[in-house]
């Protein structure tokens, strides 16, 4: 698979509908062609503590930032025709399921791979399959885990060397 987005989402509280980051990483010929990132307003609007402990972002961060619809726009055409990879796809998946709903926009029924499943197959000799642990032993440091762009650009490494 030489050409798909890898996707990437982080979540202001325990609602998967709460997206208040996304990261975006265009994989065009097996390399990086392009990246989008926008922080979001989550719906629900507030932050958990283990959220915010996972990737430090506040509702002070997102409190003027764009609502979802507005953010999709811009990427709905960066997608168009490309398959979605995700690591732990089932999370990201359901984040965007979710917030379509909430939206109520009609869900295009994107084709979605896990790059989590690969990796639990391709490389069973690996500590855990963490998204950066994954990303090292394919050659890529994850310096910035759990920012949503870094982690979309480590996904799509990990895509490229996997799939």
């Amino acid at each position: 698979m030489n050409n798909f987005a890898a996707i990437d989402f982080e979540t202001a509280n325990e609602c998967r509908s709460s997206v208040c980051s996304v990261g975006v990483a265009i994989v065009s010929e097996g390399k990086i062609a392009d990246t989008f990132y926008s922080l979001i307003h989550p719906e629900p609007e507030y932050y958990k503590w283990f959220c915010r402990k996972v990737h430090g972002l506040s509702d002070e961060d997102t409190c003027n930032a764009p609502v979802f619809p507005y953010v999709w726009k811009k990427i709905e055409p960066m997608i168009e025709g490309l398959p979605l990879v995700a690591h732990n796809s089932s999370f990201d998946e359901g984040c965007l399921r979710a917030v379509f709903q909430v939206y109520q926009m009609t869900y295009p029924e994107y084709e979605f791979y896990d790059t989590l499943a690969y990796a639990r197959r391709l490389l069973p000799e690996l500590d855990n399959h963490r998204l950066n642990t994954v990303a090292a032993a394919c050659g890529y440091d994850l310096t910035l885990h759990h920012h949503a762009l870094a982690d979309a650009e480590a996904c799509a490494h990990i895509a490229i060397r996997l799939l």
